[in-house]
């Protein structure tokens, strides 16, 4: 058994949800943060069988898709003002950072 920790942006959140459970895949979603943009993600936490990993992987690949944005300029206050961007500047945002970790035991009750 593997627990599969999936941070994607707000914006594939619900497509990825959907995904999951037309898959019967079950998952638990949590609000998080990101550090650099300070943009909204979705956290999921799915337990899964060592055979359904791949599985949910390609689902999370398929559903979530990084694209560009524009980041507006962060502010220097209380910063180094020497890290301070004066206009805005494309970035990629989306797609999905995953981490595969082994589980030990699991207990459902």
């Amino acid at each position: 058994m593997k627990m599969v920790i999936a941070v994607v942006q707000d914006k594939d959140s619900n497509r990825l949800s959907q995904a999951l459970v037309k898959e019967n895949v079950r998952a638990t979603k949590l609000a998080s943060t990101g550090g650099f943009l300070k943009a909204g993600n979705t956290t999921f936490m799915i337990g899964i069988e060592d055979d359904r990993v791949e599985g949910v992987l390609s689902l999370i690949k398929e559903n979530c898709q990084s694209r560009q944005q524009m980041m507006a300029p962060m502010s220097s206050m209380g910063g180094n003002a020497d890290s301070y961007i004066p206009y805005p500047v494309e970035v990629q945002v989306g797609g999905a950072t995953v981490f595969i970790l082994p589980v030990d035991r699991f207990e459902q009750f």
